[in-house]
């Protein structure tokens, strides 16, 4: 509604981008996950982004807004939240390999996702908003890894071959209703957007241990300053 007030009824030049996510499909009804796969949300927050995706949709085709979606697979990248498992992981890697930590506690070591970087994304984003029309996007790499791989490849950026005796399963960190697997199919965006992910999972990987090394480092430093 405050689009529409600002923009004007007709000819509203306003442009608004709504970030939908992966966790809508949930229990995932077919593989891989497209623009037309039905959503089977399995959290709160898969629930309340199916919401915010209708209602996008909804004014979209009732006002003519140019409102978008993008559905976006998870993206990571060295400013990603340390509560999230990707930045927990690559933040312990660099914490034990520099004696700071003992080990790492997570849940589900089975879980597979498709995990793309950030900025790669970001660049899908603002293509989703120059377009003649809008519309919704898948955004994903169309690979899917486990929490298991993504530890092989973080330990490995410290050297360390076997993580097993680092890495614990709590199951307070196990989700009530877990999500298995999700990998996106970002055929539509590549073939309408030009998009396609440039930063691979091995190099994301790296990318992140490689600042969590870097933070931690200085806070040494300037603790024995």
């Amino acid at each position: 509604d405050a689009i529409r007030m600002v923009g004007g009824m007709r000819d509203n030049p306003i442009r608004f981008y709504q970030a939908s996510t992966s966790e809508m499909f949930g229990e995932v009804r077919e593989v891989p996950q497209t623009e037309m796969t039905p959503f089977h949300p399995r959290s709160p927050y898969g629930c309340a982004k199916v919401f915010g995706h209708y209602i996008t949709m909804n004014y979209r085709e009732s006002y003519g807004l140019y409102a978008c979606s993008g559905i976006l697979f998870n993206h990571e990248g060295p400013r990603r939240g340390i509560e999230f498992v990707t930045r927990k992981i690559t933040n312990a890697v660099a914490r034990i390999s520099l004696g700071l930590q003992d080990g790492l506690a997570l849940g589900n070591l089975e879980a597979k996702r498709d995990w793309g970087y950030a900025g790669d994304y970001v660049k899908a984003m603002w293509l989703m908003l120059q377009q003649d029309s809008p519309e919704d996007y898948v955004i994903a790499t169309g690979e899917t890894h486990s929490i298991r791989e993504f530890l092989d490849l973080a330990f490995a950026e410290v050297g360390i071959d076997d993580w097993e005796p680092y890495v614990t399963q709590d199951p307070r960190f196990l989700r009530p209703a877990e999500v298995d697997l999700l990998i996106g199919d970002a055929t539509k965006a590549r073939e309408q957007l030009g998009w396609q992910p440039e930063v691979s999972f091995p190099q994301l990987v790296s990318m992140m241990v490689a600042n969590d090394l870097d933070l931690e480092k200085r806070k040494m430093e300037a603790n024995l300053r």
